[in-house]
């Protein structure tokens, strides 16, 4: 039987899983578990043509993992008939420390833990994966794999803040970005797609949350998201890009705490914020056939988000010094085809030429959705961050 590795995905509510073939890119069984926390939580097991819905409470991640390894036995493949070699966990957050994939020991635990106050949502409940995963496959080596790492080597120019150097350097303070693994992987795909070494692209990750970066060649110039994700584009529930005055505005004169300004800009703003629903497709629905007061925020909170896009296209075109390649990919990248257009309806002025037809798809595969004559080709990439992680581990292991 192929090596395969066990790719954890733990959420702040949620917990993503797939065992994978790392060399075929094969995934022979996956999951989602849900709402870890409240009330009831439900989790979906796929194995071959086994589908397995369960829902019961789930009140932690501990007991979300012990479950899902339950399904494993249960339901397939046996993980002790797998041939593991490792178990591939996502850390959304290894600030300076880490620039690539780590093998876990009490140190890397410990930096992670350290890290939590620049991910409070992610870090602490991955690191209950990488827990509840050591008691429970105490054999199989853990290998953490973070999503600011392929950020790290960011020129300076991007990556510091206008902020007082000590202050800076005393808390950490500079631009780690996100979704790094999924960019890092989009990337990859389109160089080896249009054989390119030296390609000037620009990849839109595009789901409820959401980044944009440049990448030369390899190496990332810069990305949109900051010392946390909450920078740059508009998201489903983040303002994203917004000026700073506007938290000391909100604590002087609304009289809200630090944690209630957090809770806003975080959880009740992006898309929610301006709509109320911070499902892209249940925005557009509302577009479309909302009643009139509906529809109008329905359609400027559209317009804002294309805005957004199409500034950061903009102003990474001109600190690269050219674009060869624009590519869609994450949920909302991959599958909304309006969106696809709308921003490149706005980059026809720089050149950039869409393929109608081929653009009406919600493609598996890379596909190329630009006409000829577009001065840079515009994609659709499918993204797959777990068989990224498992490659990555595997180069640990």
């Amino acid at each position: 039987m192929p090596q395969t590795v066990l790719v954890i995905n733990s959420g702040s509510s949620s917990l993503k899983y797939q065992l994978i073939d790392p060399d075929s890119g094969h995934s022979l069984a996956q999951g989602l578990v849900e709402r870890i926390g409240e009330d009831i939580g439900h989790i979906h097991h796929r194995y071959s043509v086994h589908d397995v819905d369960i829902n019961e409470p789930l009140p932690d991640h501990a007991t979300a993992m012990k479950l899902v390894l339950d399904l494993f036995e249960e339901v397939g493949p046996p993980l002790a008939e797998a041939n593991i070699v490792a178990v591939g966990h996502r850390i959304v957050q290894g600030g300076r420390y880490f620039n690539g994939p780590a093998l876990v020991d009490d140190r890397v635990e410990r930096l992670i833990d350290e890290l939590s106050s620049l991910a409070p949502l992610h870090n602490p409940s991955a690191l209950v994966g990488i827990k509840v995963a050591q008691d429970l496959l105490p054999e199989i080596p853990q290998v953490a794999v973070f999503d600011t790492a392929f950020f790290q080597d960011l020129p300076a120019e991007s990556a510091l803040y206008a902020l007082d150097r000590d202050v800076a350097e005393r808390y950490s303070i500079r631009r780690y970005g996100a979704h790094g693994t999924s960019h890092r992987y989009v990337s990859h795909r389109v160089s080896e797609i249009l054989g390119g070494r030296d390609l000037k692209q620009i990849v839109l990750h595009l789901g409820n949350g959401a980044s944009a970066s440049a990448i030369i060649g390899d190496r990332a110039v810069d990305t949109s998201m900051g010392m946390t994700p909450l920078e740059g584009l508009v998201m489903g529930t983040r303002t994203g890009d917004i000026d700073p005055a506007v938290v000391l505005y909100l604590q002087r004169v609304a009289g809200m705490s630090v944690d209630e300004v957090d809770e806003l800009l975080n959880r009740r703003s992006g898309m929610k914020g301006l709509t109320g629903d911070n499902d892209m497709r249940q925005v557009r629905d509302i577009a479309r056939s909302g009643d009139h007061s509906a529809r109008k925020r329905a359609r400027e909170a559209l317009d804002v988000y294309v805005n957004r896009i199409v500034k950061y296209i903009g102003a990474y075109t001109a600190e690269m010094g050219g674009l060869d390649v624009i590519t869609f990919t994450a949920g909302i990248g991959e599958n909304d085809i309006d969106l696809r257009r709308e921003v490149c309806a706005r980059l026809e002025p720089l050149g950039i030429l869409i393929d109608e037809e081929a653009n009406n798809q919600r493609p598996r595969h890379a596909v190329t959705i630009s006409r000829k004559g577009s001065v840079a080709r515009v994609m659709v990439v499918p993204t797959n961050e777990e068989l990224a992680i498992a490659t990555q581990a595997m180069t640990v292991v």
